[in-house]
């Protein structure tokens, strides 16, 4: 039988290309295993030819079910969450690593994926507990050398060094760590699976030693993986739901700052972003990057407009920054940086239609601070003031904020969670904000010390922000 490792489609013909999911060079062969012979009910699983290996089976000798009311003491350990040394980590996974759970952080190659947990590995062996760190794609020299860079120097710190999974699966029952790290998924190979190492089957037969041995010895265990051009977990997507939480290292590698994601928790929540400062010493968290995307002028100048994106359950402040010159080509340049080009064209058009703003024939160049991104449709009413303040050189104060989506008919449309928003701006010390007039706050008392201009369509907004003048808006040919 042939099976398809992303979507799941058999059948007995093979196809270079799935004809369910039309991926290329996910059908592979599939034997169905013999069902082996049970002498006794409640048999134990043997050892296997992998070692440990044979630890896959979940609970596979204790199948009785029970009261959920009986399994208290049992349960109450997996409120006893390992601390990270990190808090922007620990929050990202609801508090802490549960035990015996199996969290597989992913991200792009030289991201600071392997930077990151071994520093974690060096905190958590700092305070007493023994961590085991597996690696496949360094020698346990090399390893040594950046755990000196970084300051993650313990005796409690084991190193090994191995491709096998029967081995790493045998390290990890006979020492019994507080935490487990296997860097990476793909580097490892099982004798017992064909195929190349990273392919699907060879992925999902790791996978499941490695939960296996972590499930059967409440074994913590963090697991390095590899992406996709395309920043998807690389592998099978059953990996993925294998694991007990997902979290995805992301960042630019031209900034220093990285945000890690949870896409999948069982244990917290899947909103929140922690946020890290990479540097030559190793990864540094920031508790509060309110003033990252920020810059530090403190004047107001024009063609700057501030606005406010949600990353997780984080609202962080982002300046917009925009330059209007003339065109002395036929085609007026567009140049974009952190915003959607597409929708930057959508909004000249609409200013020109609903605000008389005339900007068709200008080079337009509009940038975020530090890489950021502001491509929310939230960021449209912020976008538009920028533009409007670098065309007619008037500045827009630095107290004031904007937000609100723009439609093509011109109206200012409500954004989601606008709330949390404008409290965060209040906290930053922000005056003034423009916001659309049908949204309606349910604890505007709450924002006591903001004044809240409530905008209907896109000329009041410009009006108000001061950029554009109530008595005569840009004629065309301005």
């Amino acid at each position: 039988m042939y099976l398809c490792s992303e979507c799941g489609w058999s059948g007995v013909k093979w196809y270079g290309r799935c004809p369910n999911c039309g991926q290329w060079g996910t059908v592979q062969e599939h034997h169905a295993p013999m069902a082996p012979a049970r002498t006794a009910a409640g048999r134990k699983p043997g050892m296997g030819s992998g070692g440990a290996a044979g630890l896959g089976t979940v609970g596979a000798g204790d199948a009785a079910a029970r009261p959920i009311t009986d399994l208290g003491g049992e349960a109450d350990e997996g409120d006893k969450r390992l601390a990270t040394g990190f808090s922007e980590f620990d929050r990202v996974l609801g508090g802490g690593i549960v035990p015996g759970s199996v969290v597989l952080v992913a991200g792009e190659p030289g991201i600071g994926k392997s930077t990151l947990l071994l520093e974690t590995a060096g905190s958590i062996a700092r305070g007493g507990r023994t961590v085991l760190y597996i690696s496949g794609e360094e020698s346990a020299a090399q390893i040594r050398l950046r755990a000196r860079r970084v300051g993650a120097m313990d005796e409690r710190l084991l190193l090994a060094s191995t491709t096998d999974l029967g081995s790493a699966l045998d390290l990890m029952a006979s020492h019994r760590p507080d935490l487990a790290i296997v860097d990476s998924v793909q580097t490892i190979m099982s004798g017992d699976s064909d195929g190349i190492s990273g392919g699907s089957a060879q992925v999902r037969e790791v996978a499941h030693g490695v939960i296996g041995v972590a499930k059967s010895f409440n074994i913590p265990t963090l697991l390095v993986g590899h992406v996709t051009k395309d920043g998807s977990v690389a592998g099978p997507r059953t990996l993925e739901h294998l694991v007990d939480v997902v979290c995805r290292f992301e960042g630019d590698s031209r900034t220093a700052l990285r945000m890690l994601r949870a896409v999948k928790n069982r244990f917290g929540p899947t909103d929140e972003v922690g946020c890290f400062d990479m540097d030559d010493a190793g990864i540094n968290e920031v508790a509060d990057p309110s003033g990252l995307f920020v810059s530090s002028f403190d004047a107001p100048s024009e063609g700057a407009c501030i606005t406010f994106t949600l990353e997780g359950r984080r609202s962080m402040p982002i300046e917009i920054q925009a330059l209007v010159t003339s065109s002395a080509l036929p085609a007026p340049r567009r140049a974009v940086n952190g915003v959607d080009y597409n929708r930057v064209a959508m909004l000249v058009a609409v200013m020109h239609k609903h605000a008389r703003v005339q900007l068709l024939n200008k080079d337009l160049y509009l940038s975020t601070i530090a890489g950021g991104s502001a491509k929310e449709p939230s960021c449209d009413l912020a976008a538009c003031v920028a533009l409007a303040s670098a065309a007619t050189g008037r500045p827009v104060p630095r107290t004031t904020a904007a937000f609100g989506e723009v439609s093509l008919t011109g109206e200012v449309r409500p954004v989601p969670r606008l709330e949390q928003r404008l409290l965060e701006a209040q906290r930053l010390g922000f005056r003034i904000v423009l916001v659309p007039a049908r949204q309606r706050l349910r604890k505007e008392e709450r924002l006591a010390s903001l004044r809240i201009v409530r905008v209907p369509a896109i000329r009041e907004a410009l009006t108000a922000a001061g950029v554009v003048s109530a008595a005569r808006h840009l004629s065309p040919g301005t």
